[in-house]
């Protein structure tokens, strides 16, 4: 429930990477850009609650979805409808797709890419292991699709979960049911064209080859604990945000971790966790963003807590939100919870001249 102990905890102004960070709270309506102090300087109203965030693209425009009243029930992170609106609030584009969820990307040819879900054949029902079995959706089970759409919606490509012969060899984890496969909750395009997408369900990552879509690569670590935010830095290590949820025994001592991954190796090259463990924890959801002074902005998604810490692990800058589901809920009542944030320099090409140069 709603806390006074919300807003601005505390700020290192000489450590702190000064920016604006931009985050829609979950089961509300509206997207919000914060500044280094806590305040609401920009925002966006939503036709419907987000579905499940937005981004500025390089035009200052933002990109968003929301959770449209149609499509499969009881799926979790829906969308709907994506929409680019300009930094007025004037809608400038949309395409709807009741079957869209979690994540969607402007591509750099102008094209859009997203998740969606679509029912798998029957006769492969049986291919799918793992899961709580008898646990399927009442329509059956509803496999991921990535698909990259034209502005005036033609489908330009699609990849299919239920035609890719490597997503077999991975089972879902016997604690989630089976009502979806695989639960894939975030897609980057990298500069090669090839996705870089992760599966929460069955703690899997990977890379797909545009061309041909087959893995290029993959990571399948159970002690991640159902993983989100998986992109790729600048220097080809790949960060995400380590929830630590069912992790059956095989994970760390609790609690969850943000990663810097060396793909070759597959070794973490940097982590930060909290101090004890189970003091920094989010089960779903989350996120996690290097910023250019070599610090990482994080969001402990639950609980609504966006930090900053050094490459030391120390916390720099630390805001909880005060933005609050009051109203009943099938999901969010008394939370103010989010599920993904960025962060925007003052003299980044989205914000720069939109908002003032001391973000303070």
């Amino acid at each position: 429930m709603p806390s006074s102990n919300t807003g601005l905890l505390q700020a290192d102004r000489s450590r702190a990477t000064p920016g604006y960070r931009m985050f829609s709270p979950l089961g509300l309506s509206s997207t919000l850009l914060i500044n280094m102090s806590g305040e609401v300087v920009h925002s966006w109203d939503l036709p419907y609650e987000p579905g499940n965030y937005g981004y500025l693209l390089p035009s200052g425009n933002m990109l968003s979805a929301v959770r449209t009243p149609d499509g499969p029930k009881g799926l979790p992170a829906k969308g709907g409808l994506m929409q680019e609106w300009d930094w007025d609030g004037n809608l400038l584009w949309e395409h709807r797709d009741d079957l869209q969820h979690h994540d969607f990307r402007r591509c750099k040819n102008g094209n859009t890419l997203y998740l969606r879900w679509e029912l798998i054949r029957e006769e492969n029902h049986k291919r799918v292991q793992g899961g709580q079995q008898g646990s399927e959706h009442a329509d059956g089970i509803w496999g991921d699709v990535i698909r990259e759409i034209e502005p005036n919606g033609k489908v330009a490509w699609e990849w299919r979960a239920e035609d890719c012969e490597e997503m077999y060899s991975f089972p879902i984890n016997p604690m989630c049911p089976r009502h979806e496969w695989c639960h894939a909750n975030c897609i980057t395009q990298l500069e090669n064209g090839d996705i870089l997408i992760n599966f929460r369900d069955n703690h899997l990552m990977a890379i797909i080859d545009y061309k041909t879509k087959k893995f290029k690569w993959h990571m399948c670590d159970y002690s991640y604990g159902q993983q989100h935010s998986v992109y790729m830095l600048d220097n080809g290590n790949i960060m995400f945000f380590a929830n630590g949820a069912n992790v059956l025994g095989v994970g760390p001592e609790g609690g969850s971790r943000v990663i810097e991954l060396d793909p070759e190796s597959k070794q973490a090259v940097w982590q930060y966790a909290g101090s004890p463990r189970f003091s920094f924890f989010s089960w779903f959801i989350s996120s996690a963003q290097r910023l250019a002074s070599g610090n990482t902005s994080i969001l402990e998604g639950i609980k609504g807590r966006l930090i900053e810490v050094t490459p030391d692990g120390e916390i720099v800058w630390e805001y909880i939100s005060p933005h609050y589901v009051t109203k009943k809920h099938p999901m969010y009542t008394g939370g103010n919870c989010i599920f993904r944030i960025y962060h925007y320099a003052p003299d980044s090409i989205e914000i720069a001249g939109r908002l003032p140069a001391d973000p303070w």
